[in-house]
């Protein structure tokens, strides 16, 4: 049995009072390309930064390469990448000299695949880094990154300063990347349409917590909408097995739940002698249905009463 390329357990992280991260259990295996989604403050950029061992869990355990994040080895960080959100670069230095200065930190770097990335991104290679458009940095972070051929890549909003054309060209270096040699990788975004090009699986924050974690297409088969019309109204303490959001208008409602079938919609229609319609989402609406409700998903479901 291969060990996870990362893996937590119970995660917590507090910033005094304040409980970002709340007992995240999340196993990612080798090859799986991992989209992280969450609304803004979900806790995507601690989560990364605890598995990459930059800071340190409150409580729980969490474990990258099957090492403890906290205490990696040399040899563990010599096979990861990673670019942040800042992607803090040299400004003094050339494209070149900033390469060639990253590359001497590796014994695997690879400047043939360097050049390479580096001519298709048309980044100018005498130009000094302090002198390069946000897009431009942000290209070369990634290409940095990308350099050692890591084992495992961990990309915090990656492609949010690029250009649609950029973003199509780094995912597609994506693709060869992980094609080549079967990396793992972990990367956050709001962009859905990237998840859709490149993901294996996603991962879902929601306060704090993971509220689902699985592969892509599981996802978007299971998740679907409900409208619910019943022959006289529903009761307050209305609840739909799996639904991850509610609203009850009178003798309506409109459901989102995680996991449609038939025997859910039948089960549906018996109890509360209503019509079930069921609407396809595209992957844009199941994060907004997963994002939308500030509610925990263990308490009821949301009421907004007629």
């Amino acid at each position: 049995m291969s060990v996870p390329a990362l893996q937590t357990e119970l995660l917590t992280r507090r910033f005094g009072d304040e409980e970002v991260l709340r007992g995240i259990d999340l196993s990612i295996e080798p090859g799986q390309v991992v989209g992280l989604i969450g609304t803004n403050a979900a806790g995507k950029t601690t989560l990364i930064k605890c598995l990459l061992g930059l800071l340190k869990a409150t409580s729980g355990a969490c474990r990258l390469l099957g090492e403890d994040s906290w205490n990696l080895s040399a040899s563990a960080k010599a096979r990861i990448g990673y670019v942040s959100q800042d992607f803090e670069l040299l400004p003094w230095m050339t494209v070149q000299g900033m390469c060639d200065y990253t590359g001497a930190f590796y014994e695997s770097w690879r400047p043939a695949q360097v050049e390479r990335l580096r001519d298709e991104w048309q980044l100018p290679s005498d130009k000094l880094v302090g002198a390069l458009s946000v897009g431009q940095r942000q290209k070369l972070a990634v290409i940095l990154a990308l350099g050692h051929q890591p084992e495992l890549l961990m990309l915090d909003e990656p492609v949010a300063s690029l250009d649609p054309f950029a973003r199509r060209q780094f995912l597609q270096s994506l693709v060869q990347f992980t094609e080549a040699e079967q990396n793992t990788i972990l990367f956050s975004t709001h962009i859905t349409s990237d998840l859709e090009r490149i993901a294996s699986h996603v991962a879902i924050l929601r306060d704090g917590k993971l509220a689902w974690f699985g592969p892509l297409d599981t996802l978007k088969e299971g998740c679907k909408r409900l409208r619910v019309h019943a022959q006289q109204a529903l009761p307050l303490d209305f609840q739909i097995p799996g639904a991850i959001r509610c609203e009850l208008h009178g003798a309506h409602a409109l459901v989102s739940v995680a996991q449609m079938d038939e025997e859910l919609r039948e089960s549906i229609a018996e109890k509360w002698r209503a019509d079930v319609q069921v609407e396809d989402l595209n992957l844009e609406e199941i994060f907004l249905e997963w994002t939308g409700s500030r509610q925990d998903q263990a308490s009821s479901p949301e009421k907004v009463s007629s």
